[in-house]
């Protein structure tokens, strides 16, 4: 049996922040004691003034292996989490090859994981127009949910679903009791594409807010047709970032639906005022918006209308970015930033007078509770022992250099953000300290077992 302690003056628990000891007891939190805490000599570690908060589960990454393994992979996301504080990651089904709308997909996958793994990692499965017969295998293989496009995904072989197979698909995870992801975006008019070439204005022009609001229409639809026949649909929109579906969302929750909303750092941290034109980096569906939308949503996360924030970290090789000719139209669309959410929300979120405790429940106990990890997200007894330091108060500045996932392009590129990620612990065991990373590849694959 190995045990040990960590310790802070600073720990967030889901008690609120306190002075504490926290007694790990083979990769489980055994017990919680007061800082001066020995526990007969056990080792030790104290991080002092440090922040020790819950490891933070991202709920939303595009890893893309197999078969897009030269757009990111195991190996290179998972450190790039591990240094961002990040110990949980899940998977999206797409843009990997194959995608993970089947069982035997999800298995490919499962595949190639032997020692590419720094953090733990689940997978989200995919429900398209063609899938429906897979479904249930697919999720007796234990994927923690399924998402579904509203709108082409960007890949033809992941094919967006139209109402009524969104509502025949949501039936299958309604009965097993596992959230429906729905990227919320609804082209009505089929609209013939407009010119963009390098213009920001002019991309964001392409995606209004009412494709965003009349999709989340349509999913609040779906789920009252659900509860109509006797069952409990959890819905998901997945990266909000239209402030107008709010009302919405806050109405639909008053009805009683569970209906549940993640958005991203760059939805937070970018406004489309001052995105360059040319810069494919900042490049995303749904786009990143104007700064009096981003006000909303930064007062939704305070009043608890959003329930988490996650990365969609959702990178491509340089070259689809266009990086040289500066062609929005064309370029490949996701944000790349896996590593900094943390910095990044906290550089904001302390002006808008949210907390550390405040922000660490949005990025780790509530997507862990998105995701059915039970064990994940909070530092209480009986959970697993991940953890992240922060250093609240020192500042860093992202360059090409720091960044660990595959390819170094990103919007952040010459930030300046205020908090550190000094270390980060799973399992009661640490896998990144002061810029490096310490043994090896020791993540779990973490399935459902949420069976039919």
């Amino acid at each position: 049996m190995t045990e040990l302690i960590f310790k802070s003056q600073r720990v967030i628990t889901e008690n609120g922040e306190q002075a504490a000891s926290i007694v790990v007891r083979d990769g489980i939190i055994a017990a919680i004691e007061a800082y001066d805490y020995t526990g007969d000599n056990l080792p030790t570690i104290d991080y002092q003034a440090r922040v020790l908060m819950p490891g933070i589960v991202d709920s939303h990454v595009h890893i893309n292996e197999p078969g897009r393994t030269d757009w990111e992979g195991f190996d290179t996301a998972t450190h790039a989490a591990a240094a961002g504080g990040i110990t949980t990651v899940v998977d999206m089904p797409l843009n990997c090859i194959p995608v993970t709308t089947t069982a035997q997909a999800l298995q490919e996958k499962l595949n190639v994981l032997d020692d590419k793994l720094w953090i733990d990692a689940g997978f989200w499965g995919g429900a398209t127009a063609d899938n429906l017969a897979e479904l249930p295998a697919l999720l007796d293989g234990g994927v923690l949910g399924v998402k579904s496009f509203t709108i082409h995904s960007g890949i033809d072989e992941f094919q967006f679903v139209n109402e009524q197979q969104l509502t025949d698909a949501m039936r299958e995870l309604a009965k097993r009791g596992l959230p429906h992801l729905v990227h919320a975006e609804l082209d009505h008019a089929h609209s013939e594409p407009m010119e963009i070439a390098s213009s920001y204005q002019s991309f964001l022009k392409t995606r209004p807010t009412a494709w965003e609001n009349d999709a989340i229409a349509m999913v609040i639809r779906v789920m009252k047709t659900l509860v109509n026949e006797g069952l409990k649909p959890h819905a998901h929109i997945v990266h909000l970032s239209s402030a107008e579906a709010l009302p919405m969302i806050r109405a639909a929750r008053s009805d009683g639906l569970n209906l549940t909303v993640e958005t991203c750092p760059h939805y937070l941290v970018l406004e489309a005022e001052s995105i360059p034109d040319g810069q494919a980096t900042f490049k995303c569906c749904p786009p990143i918006r104007e700064k009096s939308n981003q006000d909303l949503l930064w007062q939704a996360l305070l009043d608890g209308t959003i329930d988490c924030v996650v990365s969609d970290h959702s990178p491509c090789t340089p070259q689809l970015k266009n990086l040289d000719s500066g062609d929005l139209e064309k370029a490949w669309g996701g944000i790349s930033g896996l590593q900094f959410g943390l910095p990044l929300l906290w550089t904001h979120a302390q002006h808008k007078g949210m907390t550390l405790t405040q922000l660490s429940n949005l990025m780790s106990a509530r997507s862990a509770q998105l995701t059915g990890l039970t064990h994940k997200g909070s530092i209480s007894i009986g959970k697993q022992a991940d953890f992240c330091v922060f250093d609240p108060e020192a500042f860093f500045t992202i360059t090409p250099e720091i960044i660990h996932h595959r390819h170094k392009v990103s919007p952040y590129v010459g930030k300046t953000l205020q908090g550190v990620v000094t270390a980060t612990v799973l399992a009661g065991k640490t896998i990144y300290q002061a810029g490096e990373f310490v043994g090896n590849a020791r993540g779990q694959v973490l399935l459902s077992d949420r069976q039919s």
